[in-house]
C-alpha cells in the first residue's frame, strides 16, 4: 500500500503556516463585510479544522461590485489607459506576487490540501507569469485595416467586452485565479471574482496585492461566497457583460441557461472531463507508468484533465499492470506541507466521500481493485492511489467524471480500436499518447475528440498554448491569444472615400 504519513500534528509545520489576514469581501478598493453580516467557515482538509471565516456575499454583495466594476469600466481610467501602462500594473501586481510566494503557497496549501512544494515552485510563480505574459499582450491590441470591395474606408476596433464575471473552481485557487483575471486585464475589461467557498483565501490575498499595485480601485472586485447564490446572481445579472466559468458540466448548464435567459451575456466554460492516455506497445514500460501515475495522482486527481481512462495495448499490458501497481504503492500520502509528501488529501469531507462512493460502486459493477482503494490514516481528507482493472466502458468508474486518485485500466488490440474506445466519451477535455512512433503520434492526436493533446507528456501547459474543450467540456479557450480575444469586442468602422457613391 501506498507509504502514509498523513497523521503528523497539526503544529508540526506551524511555522510556514501563516496568520489569515483577509477574510472580508473586496468591493471598490475596499475590504468590507457583507450585507447580511454572515459569514461561512473554510476547512482545512489535511485536518479537518476550522482556518478562519469568511465573509459569505449574496445576491445584494454581487450588485455592489457589479456597480463597482461597472462604473470603473464606464467611467474610470483602466479601459483608457494605454496598453503600456495596463501593463505596467500589471508586472508590479507580478512583482508582489513572488514577493509573497510563501505566503500564497501556504494560503492554497490550507485550503486546498496542495502540496505546499509545489505551489512555492509551480503554483504561485505560474500566477505571476501570467500577469506577466498578458502584460506584453496588452499593448499590441489592435484591429485591421479592410481592403474593402467597394470605394470605402474601413478598419476594425478591437474594445474591451466590458465587465466580466469570473467563477473559478477550488482545484487550482491561484492558477485558476490569474488564468482568467489576467487576459481580462489586459483587454481592459473590470471584473469581479467569485472564488469557490472552499478556496477563498489566496483570491482576498491576491486583491489586496493588486491595490498595493496600483490596479485602480474598481477594477477587481473579489465576492467570496456559495455558488447557488453569490455565482447564480453574477451568471443572471443584467449588467455583467461576460462570464467566464471552470467548473463542473451540470453547473455549466446552469450559467448558460441564466445567461440565455437574461441579457445574453457572452460565456466560456471549461467543463468536465474524463481523459484517455493511450499506451502503445512499443512504450518504454517504466517512462510509460511513471507518467500513467503521475497523469491521475497529480493534485490529488483533483484536475479536469486527469488521466482517468488508461488505455494500454495488449502486447505490454501486463508489464504495465506490474510497474503501476509496484510505483503506485510507494507514493507518500502525507501533510501537504510535508516536502516528502506527493499525495495531499481531498479538498473537503464531500469530494472525499464522493470518491469512496464511487470506489464502491467501481467494485460492486465487477471492475477489479489492483491497488487502493481506502482512506490514508486517521485524521483529514487523505485516500490511497487507487486502481482498477477489468473494468468496460459501461461502467461508473469510466463513464463519470471522479475528480480523485482513481485510474480505470483498460487493454486495446489496434490503433483504430484505442482511438474509437478513447472517443466514446461525452468529455472532450484532454488527452496523452505515449508511443516512439511519429506516425502512430500524428494518426492518433488527429483523431481524438479532445482540445488539448500531449504526446510522451502529460499536463504540459503552457502560457502559448489554448487550453479547452470540445462537447460536454464546454468551450472557449484559456492561455494564448484565443484567451484575450474572448475578453474582446471586435468593432467595424467604416467611411466612404471622397466623393465616392456608397450606396
Amino acid at each position: 500500500m501506498a507509504t502514509d504519513l498523513s497523521n503528523g500534528t497539526s503544529d508540526e509545520f506551524s511555522s510556514v503556516i501563516p496568520t489569515i489576514k483577509f477574510t472580508k469581501l473586496f468591493i471598490n478598493g475596499e475590504f468590507v463585510d457583507s450585507i447580511s453580516g454572515k459569514t461561512f467557515e473554510t476547512i482545512a482538509p489535511r485536518n479537518g479544522e476550522v482556518i478562519a471565516k469568511i465573509a459569505e456575499g449574496d445576491k445584494e454583495d454581487i450588485d455592489l461590485a457589479v456597480k463597482s466594476a461597472r462604473e470603473a469600466f464606464d467611467y474610470g481610467p483602466w479601459p483608457r489607459m494605454s496598453g503600456a501602462a495596463r501593463g505596467r500594473l500589471m508586472l508590479k501586481w507580478a512583482e508582489l506576487i513572488e514577493q509573497n510566494i510563501d505566503e500564497l503557497a501556504a494560503l492554497d496549501t490550507m485550503d486546498a490540501g496542495k502540496l505546499f512544494t509545489r505551489g512555492k515552485a509551480i503554483d504561485i510563480p505560474h500566477a505571476a507569469s501570467m500577469l506577466r505574459y498578458y502584460a506584453g499582450a496588452a499593448d499590441k491590441i489592435h484591429g485591421d485595416v479592410l481592403k474593402m470591395s467597394r470605394e470605402l474606408h474601413g478598419y476594425t476596433l478591437h474594445e474591451p467586452i466590458g465587465v466580466v464575471g469570473h467563477i473559478i473552481p477550488w482545484n487550482f485557487p491561484s492558477t485558476m485565479f490569474f488564468m482568467k483575471v489576467a487576459p481580462a486585464l489586459a483587454a481592459g475589461c473590470t471584473m469581479l471574482i467569485k472564488p469557490a467557498e472552499q478556496t477563498p483565501l489566496s483570491a482576498l490575498f491576491y486583491a489586496h496585492l493588486s491595490k498595493l499595485a496600483g490596479i485602480p480601485d474598481g477594477v477587481i472586485n473579489v465576492v467570496t461566497g456559495f455558488g447557488a447564490t453569490a455565482g447564480a446572481a453574477i451568471s443572471s445579472h443584467m449588467d455583467i457583460d461576460k462570464v467566464s466559468f471552470t467548473g463542473s458540466t451540470e453547473v455549466g448548464h446552469k450559467v448558460m441557461m441564466a445567461a440565455a435567459t437574461s441579457n445574453l451575456k457572452q460565456i466560456s466554460l471549461e467543463l468536465g472531463g474524463k481523459s484517455p492516455l493511450l499506451i502503445f506497445d512499443d512504450a518504454d514500460v517504466d517512462k510509460a507508468a511513471d507518467l500513467a501515475l503521475l497523469a491521475i495522482l497529480y493534485n490529488k486527481g483533483e484536475i479536469c484533465v486527469a488521466g482517468s481512462r488508461v488505455y494500454v495495448q495488449e502486447g505490454i499490458y501486463d508489464e504495465v499492470v506490474k510497474k503501476l501497481i509496484e510505483k503506485a504503492q510507494n507514493w507518500v500520502v502525507a501533510d501537504p506541507f510535508d516536502p516528502k509528501s506527493q499525495l495531499g488529501p481531498q479538498v473537503d469531507k464531500k469530494q472525499y466521500e464522493k470518491i469512496l462512493g464511487y470506489i464502491e460502486q467501481g467494485k460492486k459493477e465487477g471492475a477489479t481493485l489492483l491497488t487502493g482503494g481506502k482512506p490514508s490514516g486517521t485524521k483529514g481528507y487523505f485516500l490511497q492511489p487507487t486502481i482498477f482493472a477489468d473494468v468496460k466502458e459501461d461502467m461508473t468508474i469510466v463513464k463519470e467524471e471522479i475528480f480523485g486518485p482513481v485510474m480505470s485500466l483498460m487493454k486495446f488490440k489496434t490503433i483504430e480500436e484505442g482511438i474509437e474506445r478513447a472517443n466514446k466519451t461525452k468529455y472532450g477535455l484532454a488527452a496523452g499518447i505515449v508511443t516512439k512512433n511519429i506516425d502512430v503520434a500524428n494518426t492518433v492526436s488527429r483523431s481524438i475528440r479532445a482540445g488539448i493533446i500531449w504526446v510522451n507528456c502529460y499536463f504540459a501547459f503552457d502560457n502559448d498554448a489554448p487550453y479547452g474543450g470540445y462537447k460536454m467540456s464546454g468551450f472557449g479557450r484559456d492561455f494564448g491569444s484565443e484567451s484575450l480575444h474572448k475578453y474582446l469586442q471586435v468593432k467595424s468602422v467604416v467611411t466612404p472615400l471622397y466623393n465616392s457613391p456608397w450606396l
